[in-house]
């Protein structure tokens, strides 16, 4: 079997990116038939460096076309002065280019990628547009439950103009195929889809939305052999007694998901992964923290499940 190639993107060269891959890739150590490509500041701190090389052998070079020169149980190390969302950029071409096998990244703000001269709001953004895919959503993953966003950072008001059957079915459809690679038990529950309006509605007395809508929806689930149940009333959706009944939710709106997905998991687990694209990326489900740079106060879990979650779907994309 060839060595799956994952490159990893620490981010922010003045958040906690580079901290929590530092401290993920000394936890989880060398992985089999795996060779991990590190971007990361030319002036990153040296402490990091050495916990990495606790772990792993590590060469370093200056470029992506570098470090693919090399092959064997190493740790290829880009000391980069490009902005980080080059790094990203750089990296998502290779995938397309299939001569990586897939991208974990740690959190780049939006300033930063204004910064770098790029148009994108963010990752997702940066990687719809390399793909030309239309219809891309956030997935997360977590020990408690999972949640895919149909709409992402859609301003509140903009939602609704953002809903319509196409992008709730090109939803479902992405949500079934991470359904499908959850642990078996779980992948057996379907899919829990969330009402727009309070009581979700409340048929029809507060916002016709899910009337319009869910109707469709449902039997474009049943014609294409989607388990699924909803509209969720929002607000009751996410009881823990929901957790074992459903694969995941999906969620209409960024903070309708991700509000519940974060209060629960915390810093402890989650991961972050791109649906709808047509190569693996994952990330951590949490900001730059740039506030605890350079404290050593980070926490690596989720970059941890990222970069697990990066070389299983990988795995199974060969």
């Amino acid at each position: 079997m060839s060595r799956l190639r994952i490159a990893l993107t620490t981010g922010d060269v003045d958040g906690i990116g580079f901290e929590v891959t530092a401290k993920a890739l000394h936890k989880l150590g060398p992985q089999k038939n795996v060779q991990f490509i590190l971007w990361r500041p030319e002036e990153a701190d040296k402490k990091y460096l050495r916990l990495i090389d606790k772990k792993f052998e590590r060469i370093t070079v200056d470029s992506l076309q570098e470090a693919l020169k090399i092959d064997g149980p190493y740790l290829i190390d880009i000391a980069s002065d490009e902005p980080p969302a080059q790094w990203v950029e750089t990296s998502a071409e290779a995938c397309l280019e299939k001569v990586l096998d897939g991208i974990a990244t740690a959190p780049l703000s939006k300033t930063s990628i204004k910064e770098a001269g790029f148009k994108d709001l963010g990752h997702t953004d940066i990687l719809k547009r390399l793909s030309g895919s239309k219809y891309v959503n956030m997935g997360f993953v977590g020990e408690k439950f999972s949640v895919v966003l149909a709409t992402a950072h859609t301003p509140i008001k903009d939602v609704t103009k953002h809903l319509s059957f196409t992008v709730l079915a090109e939803t479902l459809k992405n949500a079934n195929e991470l359904r499908k690679k959850l642990p078996a038990a779980q992948a057996k529950r379907p899919i829990a889809v969330l009402g727009l309006n309070p009581h979700a509605g409340e048929k029809g007395l507060i916002g016709k939305e899910e009337l319009l809508l869910f109707p469709q929806l449902s039997a474009f689930a049943k014609e294409n052999k989607i388990p699924v149940e909803g509209p969720l009333v929002p607000d009751a959706a996410f009881f823990p007694s929901n957790w074992q009944r459903y694969s995941m939710y999906v969620a209409l709106y960024h903070d309708q998901g991700l509000i519940p997905f974060k209060t629960i998991h915390g810093q402890d687990s989650g991961v972050h992964i791109s649906l709808g694209i047509p190569f693996v990326r994952t990330s951590v489900d949490h900001g730059t923290a740039k506030d605890i740079f350079g404290l050593n106060k980070a926490n690596p879990h989720s970059m941890i499940d990222a970069i697990r979650w990066a070389i299983k779907l990988a795995r199974l994309s060969r």
